[in-house]
């Protein structure tokens, strides 16, 4: 599907076509059901949000709240975003051993898990995942992250691909600029290569 314009979430699934209705309409009540408080279920990105409201954590390089899971009916399929199993890889990884105990084939990206029903998803792991993340443990984890790639900014990149605005790169849902922080090592050793070769260069030219 396009990305929605739908204004409420109410809209978007009223708009969604009647065989996608229902797998979008169970992940939803699924999420919500182990959703700890204080976060907000908005429409954003066009898609079902749930944030961190920017009066609770205003330091986003956007200037919008930061996203703590997203749920989508894509063109091919459904979609989950979570982003704590983004920023952290044994998230991560406890889902896809869970899922492979079950026997289970996880479609599942750096933090999208795509599916067309509910039982494609090891559903007990995910819904501790998200129980688990209440606001302040979710910011503490992010900002960790954040402070892992040497405090440069959230990149402007992140798991929830194939909406317009994200695709653009106009979403801070708490990821950051790893790949920039993994180059900047390698650039220096090859700038200190060319300082080297170009020393022995004068010097063989001074002989």
């Amino acid at each position: 599907m396009a990305s929605s314009k739908a204004a409420t979430v109410a809209d978007y699934l009223a708009e969604l076509p009647p065989d996608r209705r229902p797998a979008i309409a169970a992940a939803r009540e699924f999420v919500r059901r182990h959703l700890p408080a204080g976060y907000r279920e908005a429409m954003a990105w066009g898609m079902i949000s749930w944030e961190v409201p920017l009066e609770r954590y205003p330091d986003t390089y956007n200037g919008k709240p930061l996203v703590f899971a997203a749920l989508a009916a894509q063109k091919a399929h459904n979609a989950l975003y979570l982003m704590c199993s983004y920023m952290d890889p044994a998230a991560a990884e406890a889902l896809r051993g869970a899922a492979a105990r079950m026997g289970i084939p996880l479609d599942m990206g750096k933090s999208c898990l795509r599916f067309r029903t509910l039982a494609q998803l090891p559903q007990r792991e995910i819904g501790a995942l998200i129980a688990s993340m209440p606001v302040p443990r979710f910011l503490a984890v992010y900002e960790a992250a954040r402070a892992g790639a040497g405090g440069q900014a959230p990149a402007k990149r992140c798991g929830i691909a194939g909406q317009g605005a994200a695709r653009k790169g106009a979403v801070d849902a708490g990821t950051v600029k790893v790949a920039a922080a993994r180059k900047a090592p390698a650039q220096d050793a090859a700038a200190a290569k060319r300082a080297a070769r170009s020393s022995a260069a004068a010097r063989g030219g001074r002989r």
